[in-house]
């Protein structure tokens, strides 16, 4: 299962950074005693239960989203003022 996300704004210091994003991302998916578990394979600590798989998938999204703007967010902050931004591919 694999989630993508289309675009992102960020507001820090007064501007707004507006990210296009067309990553995807693999989610690890299995039912458990009951209890749906996932977790989404290149970003560690994003992880959810859920009662069902939808519920399990849209949580994943939700805290993937999350997880990737608090990076984001901290990168910026780390950063300072003048830095530059890069597309890089792997």
């Amino acid at each position: 299962m694999c989630v993508k996300y289309k675009q992102l704004l960020c507001v820090k210091r007064g501007r707004a950074y507006n990210f296009l994003m067309s990553a995807k991302y693999t989610a690890v998916i299995k039912e458990d005693a009951g209890w749906w578990i996932g977790w989404i394979e290149e970003v560690p600590g994003v992880n959810c239960q859920e009662a069902s798989r939808p519920e399990l998938i849209e949580s994943l999204q939700i805290t993937l989203k999350e997880a990737l703007e608090l990076n984001r967010s901290e990168a910026i902050d780390a950063a300072g003022d003048g830095f530059e931004e890069l597309e890089i591919a792997v």
